[in-house]
């Protein structure tokens, strides 16, 4: 219902009233604008799960309030001590009647009130709740973010890794299919499933689908060394030796550096035992073995070692009886080296990358070039277009376009010279690119997601075609089974369509979102991702689904031991999001309780909307 504003006499008001009545014909504006949009969005609105109906509404009616500058108005309600529609986000309408309801009674008590909406305050807070906990799983007791952690190859065969991971408070294991394979994701699953049944505090599995990622292709391989190197003071010398894993297959525990040994048994081995060698530089070094195990042997090195495939190492220290050959190290990568000026040949090609070849009077004689895993981009991009390696690390401009090759100049560099490794990430942010959101082997592998994991996260989201073509195949391989959903937005253009791809993922139950800030980073600008990802936070509040902070959080802290003052003050920020993700390290466990601790301090202060001061910033991309 609209409140009449002609029963009112502007003559007789006093100014201050007509001041009131001026803001209520402001509102009821506001109002039928938000009706006639939902109008824009009829077809989406009749294909969305039962569940999310009145979100969907209400999203759609949050989006077109965020289209108008807002700061006049909030302003005036400021003045009169009415809410400025600063937290209306989950339940938009309600918000802007209730605020109709108090100024009506300034200019008259007596007038007939607005029926309240039946999207209500404490319902739209009940959503959330609910929505999250079918997508994410129970909350940890005294904190509302949930924790989700990326596992590592190990927890496929720690089963006590994955058992006090869950202790120490993670809520969701991640399971990244970009790496190892069906069999060791089977075995992390059932670990999850174990561990959850014993400790009767259920944990559920998300597997992340690799997506379209565009990355530098593999490098001109180096000799197969390894350096081996104990810790040293700043003296450079040596305070502990390092312990080294002898064995044919690598340890459990990867922080153990492994010494391949070519040898059928370990009998003719013992315990104190002292081996000989010479490394690949000619130095006389000591290998001391500790403690035998029935798959392999503990052993110790004093001093920097480097080692190469089929090393001998002796019993003697005359080096004529030998006790074994170094079984297959892997290949060294040698990284391609970059600095401001110079040019780098991205390939269509699979040709090994490498660095540029020099001769002795300075002329280049062949240009640094590396091979560009998505071939689709050849076609797709253009002259004077930017391009981002290694999350923005290096950075050029594209000077050439041809059929097989793309020429850049290399503008940017953290280090004088930077170099550049195989699958690092490549970002072209400013170009129009059309690549389907699934691969072919994002379909290879659903086949096993929806065996194995409750949610599946799918990679790149760009537009509303990308989600269609992930519910399809879902549809195909098992459609009784209803897979949580993660929509992760990671480039410019899947945050301009953010409210098409929703309502398509509507269609389904539950869903959410993952804010992926490594990528979504170099796609909208440094500048520009601190606002991004709150507006993300308050779209996701607005449809009632779960958002989840992700990338690097306390990465320092999960890969050396100790966070940076950024990291803990990101990881405060980050309990506004209803999950948030950890990436894999020696000291994962020690993260997960500290990341635990600091949202269960947080959590009276949690908060997640922003003020509506500007217009949001997203243009639509009208899909082809």
């Amino acid at each position: 219902m609209i409140f009449h504003t002609s029963r009112f006499n502007y003559l007789t008001m006093k100014n201050k009233d007509r001041k009131v009545l001026k803001l209520i014909e402001q509102i009821d504006e506001i109002i039928l604008r938000l009706k006639d949009s939902e109008k824009k969005y009829k077809e989406e609105l009749n294909k969305v799960h039962p569940k999310y109906k009145q979100s969907a509404i209400n999203l759609i009616h949050y989006r077109a309030l965020r289209e108008l500058d807002l700061a006049p108005i909030q302003k005036k309600l400021r003045n009169l001590g009415v809410s400025r529609l600063a937290k209306t986000n989950p339940h938009v309408m309600t918000s802007l009647i209730n605020s109709r309801k108090v100024l009506v009674k300034l200019v008259n008590s007596k007038n007939k009130i607005p029926k309240q909406t039946s999207l209500t305050i404490t319902k739209s807070d009940q959503l959330v709740k609910k929505n999250t906990r079918a997508l994410l799983g129970f909350k940890s007791k005294h904190r509302s973010s949930r924790i989700m952690v990326t596992f590592p190859t190990e927890a496929s065969k720690d089963y006590e890794m994955v058992k006090n991971m869950i202790k120490v408070g993670m809520n969701t294991a991640r399971i990244n299919c970009a790496h190892d394979g069906p069999e060791t994701w089977k075995m992390m699953s059932d670990n999850v499933q174990r561990a959850s049944l014993e400790l009767n505090n259920y944990t559920n599995v998300a597997m992340d689908l690799a997506g379209p990622k565009i990355r530098t292709g593999m490098l001109k391989p180096g000799p197969k060394v390894l350096k081996y190197r104990p810790s040293k003071d700043i003296y450079g010398k040596v305070i502990q030796g390092l312990n080294v894993w002898l064995s044919k297959e690598p340890p459990i525990n990867p922080l153990i550096p492994h010494v391949p040994v070519f040898l059928d048994s370990l009998d003719t081995l013992l315990e104190n035992q002292t081996l000989y060698l010479r490394d690949t530089r000619g130095k006389k070094r000591k290998i001391f073995l500790k403690r035998k195990y029935d798959d392999g042997i503990l052993g110790l090195i004093n001093k920097t070692t480097y080692l190469r495939t089929g090393l001998p190492i002796y019993f003697n220290a005359e080096y004529t009886d030998i006790a074994f050959l170094i079984g297959e190290l892997p290949h060294k990568e040698i990284p391609i080296k970059l600095e401001v000026g110079e040019k780098l040949r991205l390939d269509r090609d699979t040709i090994p990358g490498k660095s540029a070849v020099i001769s002795h009077d300075g002329k280049v004689l062949e240009m640094a070039h590396v091979h560009c895993l998505a071939s689709q981009v050849f076609d797709q991009v253009k002259v004077g277009e930017p391009v981002f390696f290694d999350d923005g690390k290096i950075s050029g401009a594209i000077e050439e376009v041809h059929e097989d090759r793309i020429i850049i100049n290399i503008e940017h560099t953290t280090r004088q010279i930077s170099k550049l490794r195989g699958g690092k990430g490549i970002n072209f942010p400013e170009s129009n690119l059309k690549i389907n959101g699934l691969t072919e082997k994002d379909i290879h592998d659903l086949e096993y997601v929806v065996k194995y994991a409750d949610v599946v996260s799918m990679s790149f989201v760009n537009r509303k075609k990308d989600v269609r073509m992930l519910y399809s195949e879902l549809d195909r391989l098992s459609p009784e089974k209803d897979m949580g959903i993660i929509l992760k937005i990671e480039t410019q253009k899947g945050y301009n369509n953010l409210i098409g791809i929703i309502l398509e993922g509507m269609q389904k139950y539950p869903i959410g979102l993952m804010i992926a800030r490594g990528d979504l980073a170099i796609e909208t600008g440094w500048k520009k991702i601190g606002k991004v990802q709150k507006e993300i936070l308050s779209i996701g509040q607005a449809a009632h689904i779960p958002v989840i902070w992700a990338t690097q959080v306390l990465e320092t802290l999960a890969k050396k031991g100790i966070p940076s003052r950024a990291e803990i003050t990101d990881a405060v920020i980050s309990q506004r999001a209803d999950g948030v993700m950890l990436n894999k390290g020696p000291y994962i466990l020690r993260t997960i309780h500290f990341l635990d601790s600091i949202l269960k301090d947080m959590e009276p202060f949690r908060e997640k909307f922003i003020s509506y001061t500007p217009p949001i910033e997203m243009e639509e991309v009208a899909e082809v």
